[in-house]
């Protein structure tokens, strides 16, 4: 079979579902775009020679059964939910490269020992209501009826009625599957870390861990007229001097630690009154656990010595303390010999920055995952695009590890 003209055709399809004129997808959980793309990957299953099958919320799985040992199953593939005009790749390529990689180890090898199941995981953007990993998350009974069953979407429809109208409802056993023993997503990199260094592929170690903060500081709000520069208590000095020794800190340490202030509101905001009131926020984020956490310490006591140093109270709000999540390390070394195989010495090792279900897997099994480049580092976008040539090096390492692990003893 030839991969491209395979893959070409099945984005083709798939992208019509919720595509947009300009390019594109709006793909919303339980949406209609969302309802007809899975049921014709249920049909594309079944017509590949798969079994097909949904759970109990909406996540789809397409089997091929093992001849061996069937009731061990090699699993891959991602979400199918998109952003608000999102791009065709983001999700969908991790499922559709699976679908090709599967088709392509059958007709070359036939019936696999162990069995392999292509996954299309039901949500994990959290576009359309105020939840994340909805699918990969009820796979191993994570999510609770009581974290949804309030929430609406921007239209005022409640969570629990457009899963019901689209035929689904909540997760009826608290049983969790035995039988997986790896789990490989595939995935555009969403970043410009591949592309700036010339590499082909991605070998996934790691997802970065997260510490998010909102910070406040409160100085005296006085007139810009009247209050001399040495009696002023300007938050937005003291924002700056945080903003800029932070800064400078993390380009010290280096990569793969960021650093991100990315929502700033001064108060009162106005252009003749010195800023008495400042929030902020940080984010930070960092594949070494204890690395993050030294950083974090730092953050903090340099928001407390400059507050200190202008005069200033402060308030630090940890509210996201998410650990790194590293991925299986036999898996990653058959990966990497996949990648040394199709692109030689055009691959990069690297920790993922942007969160994906492969975290919510890598607790329970045996996890990895595979990049390929993103054109400018554009994702989220309707302008998310990757060479085809990168696309099919990407199902052709996909394949080979499955091969690895699903047609070997």
């Amino acid at each position: 079979m030839d991969i491209q003209l395979t893959f070409d055709a099945l984005d083709k399809k798939f992208t019509s579902f919720g595509g947009l004129e300009q390019g594109g997808i709006t793909r919303l959980l339980y949406s209609q775009e969302w309802n007809d793309a899975i049921r014709e990957l249920e049909k594309t299953f079944k017509e590949e020679g798969l079994e097909a099958s949904f759970d109990d919320i909406g996540n789809l799985s397409g089997r091929l059964v093992g001849s061996t040992y069937p009731e061990e199953t090699i699993l891959t593939g991602s979400h199918i939910d998109t952003v608000v005009e999102g791009g065709h790749l983001d999700g969908q390529f991790g499922i559709l490269s699976a679908l090709v990689a599967v088709k392509y180890l059958k007709e070359k090898y036939g019936q696999p020992l162990r069995s392999l199941e292509v996954l299309s995981l039901a949500e994990e953007e959290g576009s359309r209501f105020p939840y994340v990993f909805w699918g990969s998350k009820n796979f191993f009974n994570l999510a609770k009826k009581s974290d949804v069953d309030t929430i609406e979407d921007a239209e005022g429809i409640k969570f629990e009625d457009a899963m019901r109208q689209s035929g689904f409802d909540y997760r009826k056993t608290e049983v969790v599957r035995k039988d997986i023993k790896a789990f490989v997503e595939v995935h555009i990199e969403q970043g410009k870390v591949l592309e700036s260094e010339n590499k082909t592929i991605g070998v996934v170690n790691g997802i970065v861990g997260q510490k998010r903060y909102t910070i406040n500081l409160k100085g005296e709000a006085n007139h810009a007229g009247t209050t001399p520069m040495s009696l002023r208590r300007d938050t937005v000095v003291a924002y700056s001097a945080i903003v800029t020794d932070l800064t400078k800190r993390a380009r010290e340490i280096g990569e793969p630690l960021v650093l991100t202030f990315g929502h700033v509101v001064p108060l009162p905001n106005t252009v003749n009154v010195v800023p008495g009131e400042i929030t902020f926020s940080i984010d930070c984020r960092h594949i070494d656990q204890q690395l993050l956490h030294d950083f974090a310490t730092e953050i903090e006591d340099k928001i407390k010595l400059v507050a200190e140093a202008n005069d200033m109270t402060y308030d630090i709000h940890l509210w996201m303390d998410e650990a790194p999540t590293l991925m299986d390390k036999e898996i990653v070394q058959i990966i990497e010999q996949a990648a040394k195989n199709n692109v030689g010495d055009r691959y990069k090792v690297m920790p993922s920055g942007a969160g994906h279900d492969s975290q919510i897997f890598a607790e329970y099994v045996p996890t990895a995952m595979i990049f390929v480049p993103s054109i400018g580092g554009i994702s989220h976008n309707i302008n998310e695009e990757t060479k085809i040539e990168d696309l099919v090096k990407g199902i052709a390492v996909l394949s080979e590890v499955l091969y690895e692990l699903a047609y070997k003893e």
